[in-house]
């Protein structure tokens, strides 16, 4: 369908609401027996023709090589983690996109491995936002963020014993997934950026738990937005508005993920109490430099 940039996501697709909301399986509650939900194809292909409409040509996948390395470690038995920016809620819809739509079987195979980790937001928030989600693989988690910003000292002691039954559950069931070969992707900042606010981009302490209990990390800039959050409406994702845009997501260099953190914790001061942010500050470092150097081509004209 034809839309103008800026349109809100309501408006665009409102039509869809109904469906989407009878065709998602996803529970409305997230508790610890129902952390790993598996993706729903009938939702992913509507997804998919919304992407259609969205993506200007020359949307791609860039840094296949890197990504063909990546997949030969997992498929050699190693544990993968994809890190990729955080821009919008169309990130992972327009990467399972592209790289199912790339012609590339290696990055169709990764497409078809990826489990994301979500966050409670997308599942309970929004019925809409829920469907939308279920048509990607994914494993539920608690984030510490949504923790924080409970101030009632009774709410936060239930939420917090909700909390670690929730991620103890998540926990079991990424090892469960990367025993079957799948790939974890992670979005390290925790949440969409936004501009005028850069601790949106600082990653979250806790992806140093995922990059410890990984083998080998592909960091994935994201360039090009398609669904921006509103100004008037930052925080009702149904008030994204859509855009047309050329969206590049950039493979970087294969990561191994010991020596990566070891380098990292060598180097800090012995005093230091907290030698876990660091490393994932590095890697918001790494992602940023991607996201520059893919910025400068992106838009490009062709020769």
């Amino acid at each position: 369908m034809s839309f103008q940039d800026g349109t809100p996501l309501d408006v665009c697709y409102g039509y869809l609401f109904e469906q989407l909301t009878k065709l998602n399986r996803s529970a409305e509650v997230v508790d610890d027996t129902n952390v790993l939900q598996e993706a729903n194809p009938v939702i992913l292909k509507i997804l998919d023709d919304m992407l259609i409409d969205t993506l200007l040509p020359g949307s791609c996948i860039a840094g296949v090589e890197n990504a063909k390395e990546f997949l030969n470690a997992v498929k050699s038995g190693k544990r993968g983690l994809i890190l990729m920016e955080h821009y919008s809620n169309f990130d992972l819809p327009g990467f399972s996109y592209l790289m199912r739509k790339s012609g590339i079987p290696e990055l169709e195979e990764i497409a078809a491995r990826t489990v994301a980790i979500a966050g409670m937001k997308l599942s309970e928030e929004n019925p809409m936002i829920s469907a939308w989600a279920s048509a990607y693989s994914r494993v539920i988690i608690y984030p510490s963020r949504s923790l924080a910003s409970i101030a009632d000292p009774e709410e936060r002691a239930i939420e917090e014993h909700r909390s670690r039954k929730i991620n103890m559950a998540s926990m079991r069931a990424l090892d469960n997934v990367r025993k079957q070969g799948k790939i974890l992707l992670v979005f390290p900042a925790g949440t969409r950026f936004r501009k005028n606010k850069p601790e949106t981009k600082k990653g979250v302490r806790e992806i140093d738990s995922y990059i410890r209990l990984s083998d080998v990390m592909l960091p994935i800039a994201v360039n090009g937005n398609c669904l921006r959050i509103s100004e008037k409406f930052p925080t009702n994702m149904i008030k994204d508005e859509i855009w047309h845009d050329k969206m590049v997501y950039t493979a970087g260099k294969m990561i191994e993920c010991k020596p990566f953190r070891k380098a990292i914790q060598d180097s800090l001061s012995e005093d230091l109490e907290d030698k876990k942010q660091p490393v994932v500050d590095e890697i918001m470092n790494i992602l940023e430099k991607l996201h520059i150097e893919a910025e400068k081509t992106r838009n490009a004209p062709a020769n």
